[in-house]
């Protein structure tokens, strides 16, 4: 199938709100199984841990505002830049400030699907 950028802002956007919610179900279709995500730490973080966190209310962001800066398709696969104002908590420790993402969606059968991606504090 081929994906148009305006799928991809579609499902970033909706990203974000189920971040900010922690909508469990939203980000269990979202997030594929083999997840693997590089925190700003260096920290590899899978799709069960980025799950617990949600469900553990570990994770409260407060503010997320989104500044898409590339998307690039490559058949099935895009690949989208996005830097975030952010503002939040993580395991009781202050987040705040700006972090580019890059962030890799690639199509199943089920639809679009997160692979992968990575995070730098600007």
């Amino acid at each position: 199938m081929k994906i148009g950028k305006e799928d991809i802002i579609k499902l970033e956007l909706a990203l974000i709100e189920g971040i900010m919610t922690s909508d469990i179900t939203f980000l269990n279709r979202v997030l594929h199984d083999d997840l693997l995500f590089l925190a700003p730490n260096g920290q590899l973080i899978t799709k069960a841990m980025d799950m617990a966190s949600h469900q553990s209310g570990d994770m409260v962001v407060e503010q997320l505002i989104p500044n898409i800066e590339n998307i690039s398709v490559m058949d099935d696969t895009a690949v989208v830049v996005v830097v975030y104002d952010t503002k939040g908590m993580m395991l009781g420790q202050p987040i705040e400030g700006q972090f580019r993402y890059i962030r890799i969606w690639k199509y199943f059968p089920d639809g679009l699907q997160v692979i992968g991606g990575s995070c730098c504090k600007l």
